[in-house]
């Protein structure tokens, strides 16, 4: 049971996995922001009622929903270095893992923000909406200036739970063999032979962070009910 515990090695290791959290950090970070500008118009697509985009948004969200996320991670990793070398003739050294890891996970987390995004714009009332067309507003300019505005404010703390979601799964990476966390974590602990103690410690470290953000976004949300 000490050996699991024995964490002494992440200290002496702490400049890896620190170089390691960064790297989580800034795939959740750019997942975050693309997925939901890409999910918001992915929404309003599915609420337009133009037929085209709807049956695109529906068939994008229906896909990237019944696929595992570590499946979609794969087929990017495969796909996007081939897309880059023959569109900007990058050589075939240079490491494009962040690169697929980064296009994976915003448009994966896309389809999920989208749902999210879908349900604020119906918790508005559809009066807002008339009210802004009778004011001339196009469906576009009242979904950006009367709707989407009270939507996200409903919607603030369902988006950072899914961005807590989101941090957890960016140790996928690992199928990838890019060193985010975890990876630098398990890759240490292989390294020096103490792999139960760094696995339970990237566990721990994962949970304290996920648990503090859980406890403030119910902070954040019992703010906003009030």
């Amino acid at each position: 049971m000490g050996e699991i515990f024995a964490w002494g090695g992440a200290l002496d290791a702490m400049p890896l996995l620190v170089k390691g959290m960064v790297t989580t950090l800034q795939i959740t970070a750019l997942a975050v922001v693309v997925g939901i500008v890409w999910g918001t118009l992915l929404a309003m697509m599915r609420l337009s009622g133009v037929a085209p985009l709807k049956w695109f948004a529906d068939m994008y969200v229906n896909v990237f929903r019944s696929i595992p996320l570590l499946m979609v991670l794969l087929w990017f990793f495969l796909i996007v270095p081939q897309v880059l070398r023959s569109l900007l003739d990058v050589p075939p050294t240079w490491d494009i893992r962040m690169v697929s890891a980064l296009v994976a996970f915003s448009l994966f987390e896309a389809a999920y923000y989208s749902e999210i995004i879908r349900a604020g714009i119906q918790s508005v009332s559809r009066g807002q909406m008339s009210a802004a067309f009778a004011l001339g507003m196009s469906y576009w300019q009242a979904m950006g200036l009367v709707v989407l505005p009270q939507a996200f404010r409903n919607m603030v703390p369902l988006l950072l739970t899914q961005g807590i979601i989101l941090f957890q799964d960016t140790s996928l990476v690992y199928a990838i063999a890019l060193s985010d966390f975890f990876g630098m974590a398990y890759s240490v602990g292989q390294r020096d032979g103490t792999l139960p103690a760094m696995i339970v410690f990237a566990g721990a470290v994962y949970f304290v962070i996920c648990f503090t953000v859980s406890m403030l976004v119910k902070r954040l949300q019992k703010r906003l009910a009030k």
